[in-house]
């Protein structure tokens, strides 16, 4: 009778998701019985693991492994390099207003400046150098620059020059490549950048002659400076402009033929004589 009480006992524990002991020989207890409650949840005794209740698989050998860090972005250009890409960095980080000389086609200590700026701006980490990323903001923050955009301020190459440039000593103007060569006996010996009159004001095409050499002309019409001024047709000259030298393209003369480089203008006036030919052309 004493077993099927304990029987009872069992079962009512197992309905009521208890946990009981019964006795063992002399007053000795057991382990504890453990009886799994209704819905699958363990008694409190139950031995951790998996839902049948076996201990959790061991972790994957590659489950502590370090993570790779992600490999940065590729470097485009950094300080030091030259080159037309570097002139369209430039001029697009002149619309934005991080650069305001050049373009120059050298990724100096300007260019860097202006490249950590953007970045900081914008989140990105101040390196100074255009990688991938920031490029690519960049480029969809502004448009794509034309010719005179990457040679704002000269630094473009002369095309070649007219027939009537290859005998004597000739200011050879070419209003196409806005460049000036001086040139004797068909040797070009200096080249630099020029600017022209504006659609209003034009400069005059055509064949002509130093008539005037003066070194520190000022205009009588517009009460400007006009140093190294060489007349060669009318009012026209050709002769320095600091205005050429601080704004490039963006803006003209009244007809004049700038030069924006003080000391080759200087030495081109030291060399040009009275009577020498002045051809412009485009």
């Amino acid at each position: 009778m004493g077993r099927a009480f304990v029987a009872g006992l069992v079962v009512a524990a197992a309905l009521t998701g208890c946990t009981v002991q019964t006795p063992e020989g002399e007053g000795k207890r057991r382990s504890p019985v453990h009886i799994e409650l209704p819905g699958g949840t363990p008694s409190p005794g139950r031995t951790p693991g998996g839902d049948d209740g076996r201990p959790d698989p061991a972790p994957r050998p590659d489950d502590d492994k370090p993570r790779t860090a992600p490999a940065p972005p590729r470097v485009l250009w950094a300080r030091g390099d030259t080159g037309r890409d570097v002139r369209e960095l430039q001029a697009r980080l002149r619309q934005v207003a991080w650069l305001f000389e050049g373009p120059t086609g050298t990724y100096g200590e300007q260019t860097e400046r202006a490249v950590s700026g953007f970045q900081g701006k914008r989140g990105l980490p101040r390196t100074g150098k255009t990688d991938t990323v920031t490029w690519q903001r960049l480029l969809r923050m502004t448009r794509e620059p034309g010719r005179w955009d990457l040679y704002l301020m000269g630094g473009q190459r002369a095309d070649p020059p007219d027939a009537r440039c290859l005998t004597g000593r000739v200011l050879c103007i070419d209003k196409t490549s806005r460049t000036l060569r001086w040139m004797v006996d068909g040797r070009t010996v200096s080249t630099m950048a020029v600017r022209f009159g504006s659609r209003g004001t034009p400069t005059r095409e055509g064949v002509f002659s130093v008539y005037w050499k003066s070194r520190d002309h000022v205009s009588t019409l517009y009460d400007s400076p006009m140093p190294y001024a060489m007349f060669f047709s009318g009012g026209q000259a050709v002769h320095f402009s600091a205005d050429f030298a601080a704004r490039g393209y963006a803006g003209a003369s009244h007809g004049c033929v700038n030069v924006r480089d003080e000391r080759a203008i200087a030495e081109l006036y030291a060399q040009v004589r009275n009577g020498d030919k002045v051809v412009v052309s485009w």
